[in-house]
């Protein structure tokens, strides 16, 4: 009981879930949902960037292989107007093609696998907590600056 208390700080988050196969997206929703985050879905990168333009997340998760713009360049485009957004690349390529979280932009890659749910699930919930933290580590790193400089 007590870890699923703490996923309970991400709860009400807005997620923008992105993939071309309907199947991958609905899943992906319903788990993401089900952890009490609000998702917004796109079918393609341009649907994306329209969801993007007039909406604001707190995370993208974002398919690789999708007609028109792949993951990453919709991942580009993202980082150009929004640099600090977490992003989650999943594909069925990671392996093959050797894509990293260097290699995409993207601040996880999660391999599709019978493992992909639980990954996502971590991937999301370290993410968002990630995401909240620097606010308290620069106050908190300001003050000890200020206290060494008066010794």
């Amino acid at each position: 009981m007590p870890a699923r208390s703490s996923s309970s700080s991400t709860v009400r988050s807005r997620i923008l879930l992105v993939d071309d196969n309907a199947n991958g997206l609905c899943a992906r929703k319903s788990v993401l949902e089900e952890l009490g985050h609000r998702i917004v879905t796109a079918s393609s990168g341009s649907d994306a960037l329209d969801q993007f333009g007039t909406q604001k997340f707190d995370l993208v998760v974002t398919d690789y292989k999708m007609p028109r713009m792949d993951g990453l360049e919709l991942i580009r485009r993202l980082r150009q107007q929004s640099p600090e957004l977490p992003i989650v690349l999943i594909s069925g390529y990671v392996d093959a093609l050797g894509m990293s979280e260097e290699s995409t932009g993207a601040d996880a890659v999660i391999q599709k696998s019978a493992n992909e749910v639980s990954h996502l699930v971590r991937a999301v919930n370290r993410l968002l907590r990630k995401k909240a933290a620097p606010k308290k580590s620069v106050s908190a790193q300001t003050a000890p600056k200020a206290k060494h400089k008066t010794v």
